[in-house]
């Protein structure tokens, strides 16, 4: 995780630690979108939105469901490239969404990174810490050991 601000243009710097990651993964090609389900965004390297982008379009499209997130993720996806100081832009419409405009937090996630509003991240860790895990943890994820 990686707190950061916004700068007058809406450049964000990618922090030093996730940056050499991407310089190496994917060269600073970047894409990113909104989050279907909760108020940030999503960053991917390159060939990570290749994969989910092939998957996207293979879903079949006669589904409402499935065309409204199509038009969710694919429609707002930018594809954007880090400059040589590091900073990629942020479209104002992706932001505005996010509720991005100053302070943001950047949590990895595995194959993508996530965009926070560093207000809306924290509430959304303090409401997580009380809850209680044991009991609303999905079946697939009881045989996971940490």
């Amino acid at each position: 995780m990686a707190t950061f601000n916004l700068d007058a243009k809406g450049r964000m710097a990618v922090p030093a630690k996730f940056r050499k990651h991407l310089d190496v993964c994917c060269e600073g090609r970047l894409v990113i979108t909104i989050d279907h389900s909760d108020h940030c965004l999503q960053l991917y390297p390159l060939p990570e939105w290749e994969i989910v982008e092939e998957k996207l379009s293979a879903l079949p499209s006669l589904n409402p469901q499935v065309r409204r997130l199509k038009r969710m993720l694919l429609g707002y996806a930018t594809e954007c490239e880090m400059d040589g100081n590091g900073r990629i832009l942020l479209p104002a419409k992706l932001r505005e969404f996010a509720g991005l405009d100053k302070s943001m937090v950047m949590i990895g996630q595995g194959n993508k990174f996530e965009l926070w509003n560093e207000q809306t991240w924290n509430e959304l860790m303090d409401e997580c810490l009380e809850e209680d895990f044991g009991e609303i943890l999905p079946a697939e994820l009881e045989s996971l050991s940490i």
